[in-house]
């Protein structure tokens, strides 16, 4: 399996520096990772920086909490996109979807699909380790009726990462019509393993180095 295709190549600390975020990018090309995933402010350098390269470019959207508004998301997505981004990773509302309003967090995803809508791959990033398994449950059935194309685990910043059961669980929801990538603590190579078999397309990680080359890095924050 080359595991580096499935690997977004992620820096998404407050404290990177343009010379981490290169070198991130130079790691990218050198293994032939999926995308190089990086907060709005680096698009324009990442996308200048792969440009020679067939690495993706991924920009975190209403980042790491999700409770910008939808006007504001749907600007911020669409500035990423025209910076360079072929991906966005977008965190739901997660206050919205706790309060049972569905309404507002379909059309939350729905307005930012449409605003990047052929242009560029819409992730929703659900915080599972803050949902129940019936909100997990809601969230992945909303996001594919808003016309997402995959359910995110997490964003890497909050009490907990990806797991085994939450990405089946995500896959059972979604089917065939939506992927799933797993993020946070996604360290090593065997637990890139164990997700990708439990139906992730995709991983998020900033270890992606030591996973591709089958270790392991247990001081990575993502």
């Amino acid at each position: 399996m080359n595991l580096a295709k499935y690997i977004d190549h992620t820096i998404l600390k407050a404290n990177a520096t343009e010379a981490e975020v290169i070198q991130v990018c130079d790691e990218a090309k050198t293994h032939n990772f999926y995308s190089v995933c990086i907060n709005p402010y680096y698009v324009s350098l990442v996308a200048d920086q792969l440009k020679d390269s067939e690495v993706k470019v991924t920009s975190v959207i209403g980042f790491p909490l999700g409770a910008n508004t939808t006007e504001i998301k749907a600007k911020e997505a669409l500035k990423a996109v025209d910076d360079g981004a072929d991906e966005i990773d977008m965190v739901i509302n997660v206050s919205a979807l706790k309060d049972g309003k569905f309404n507002y967090v379909e059309k939350d995803i729905a307005t930012v699909v449409e605003a990047i809508k052929g242009r560029a791959i819409l992730k929703v990033i659900l915080e599972t380790c803050l949902l129940t398994d019936e909100e997990k449950t809601k969230a992945c059935e909303l996001s594919k009726s808003a016309g997402a194309h995959f359910v995110k685990t997490s964003t890497g910043f909050s009490t907990g990462g990806a797991t085994e059961a939450d990405v089946r669980l995500m896959k059972s929801i979604v089917g065939d019509e939506m992927e799933v990538k797993a993020s946070g603590a996604v360290r090593d190579y065997e637990t890139a393993l164990k997700m990708i078999e439990a139906g992730a397309t995709r991983i998020g990680a900033s270890s992606s180095v030591s996973i591709a080359s089958g270790g392991s890095d247990t001081n990575s924050g993502y």
